[in-house]
């Protein structure tokens, strides 16, 4: 049974909450209606409209960005978890102690310093250019070593991630587990991993939220991805709206995946302070 106090408390509560809202809603208003008159009221704004807004030309583009995105999110899938699991062996492979491990722990940190200091871009056009220069049977096509080099690219910073996480767990645990018998790595399947992987969760899910944008440099290597199909068909109609088009539509692709990751972060923050509401 709650007391009066505390019901009043709950009230107070309540009604600071909606304030805060409709103060929000108010000043957020207020500032997009003068960002409106701003922008509409420019000399240019009609010719930037022209360019950039037509309805027209996004109206005839959609079909085939629309093809291109599927591309894209064929190609985050696979690379999400491609960079997942290459970051989570190098990061296993930094953490092993033993001397005997060092040529490991070498090549480990020498992959995580090159592919985190090489820009993307040159990246994509060493594998998707460089790569099929050399003429070897059986070499991909060039999708595929785009999607190898985002891979490489993006599981260096995963797997200092999943280094961070690894290492954030306190050396007892490790110690009760192999004074309990556990081998190393049951050790850590069982015991650091599971915990680690639950700490890194946020930056992890940042980490793929920023591949799904550079996803759309596959482009640069030529296959007709969305970027590509909106390039195509501005050099057909030399209006910039289906630019505009593509980057809505990588906005609308993101935002579950945003949602989903202030949701892992705001859980996480309750988690630590023991305010979780379970």
């Amino acid at each position: 049974m709650k007391s009066q106090l505390q019901l009043d408390r709950e009230a107070y509560r309540r009604r600071q909450t909606y304030l805060s809202v409709a103060v929000a809603a108010v000043s957020t208003l207020a500032v997009g209606i003068l960002l409106y008159f701003v922008i509409t009221g420019a000399p240019g704004w009609d010719r930037v409209k022209e360019s950039f807004f037509d309805v027209g030309s996004a109206r005839e583009a959609f079909p085939a960005v629309l093809r291109g995105l599927w591309l894209n999110v064929q190609l985050l899938l696979a690379c999400a978890v491609g960079a997942v699991l290459l970051g989570l062996g190098i990061a296993t492979l930094r953490t092993l102690r033993a001397p005997v491990f060092f040529p490991l722990r070498a090549f480990a940190s020498g992959y995580t310093y090159t592919f985190r200091g090489l820009p993307l871009v040159i990246t994509i056009y060493l594998f998707a250019f460089g790569v099929p220069g050399l003429r070897l049977s059986g070499t991909p096509s060039v999708l595929v070593l785009g999607g190898i080099a985002l891979v490489l690219t993006y599981g260096a910073y995963i797997a200092e991630v999943f280094r961070a996480g690894i290492e954030s767990v306190h050396p007892s645990q490790r110690a009760a587990a192999r004074s309990l018998g556990l081998t190393y790595r049951q050790t850590m399947r069982h015991v650091v991993l599971p915990q680690a992987v639950r700490r890194v969760a946020p930056p992890l899910l940042n980490d793929l939220v920023a591949m799904q944008k550079d996803v759309g440099l596959i482009s640069l290597a030529g296959p007709i991805d969305a970027i590509r199909a909106a390039q195509i068909e501005t050099s057909i109609s030399y209006n910039y709206t289906p630019y505009v088009l593509a980057g809505v539509l990588f906005v609308l692709l993101a935002i579950p995946v945003i949602a989903v990751t202030d949701w892992v972060t705001l859980r996480a923050a309750r988690r630590q302070s023991g305010d979780l509401g379970l």
